[in-house]
């Protein structure tokens, strides 16, 4: 699986005093941490049970977005 190639978005929320991780291309799948690299660990763990439980459910499970900017 390429669990490690998928979107992570992380943002501060002041509402929940913690930094909110989500993963676009999985539906319904997030999480969060006391930090940024809290919430990115998290963020792994929560990537690895999204796809497992989908495919113990036989779902299907989307390919990671390709990266179509530019870094400079």
């Amino acid at each position: 699986m390429k669990m490690d190639r998928y979107e992570i978005t992380i943002s501060w929320s002041t509402e929940d005093d913690a930094f909110v991780v989500g993963m676009p291309e999985l539906p319904g799948c997030m999480t969060h941490g006391a930090t940024r690299f809290e919430a990115l660990k998290n963020a792994e763990e929560a990537i690895a049970l999204w796809l497992e439980t989908a495919q113990e459910l036989g779902r299907a499970i989307p390919e990671p977005r390709e990266w179509g900017g530019s870094l400079v």
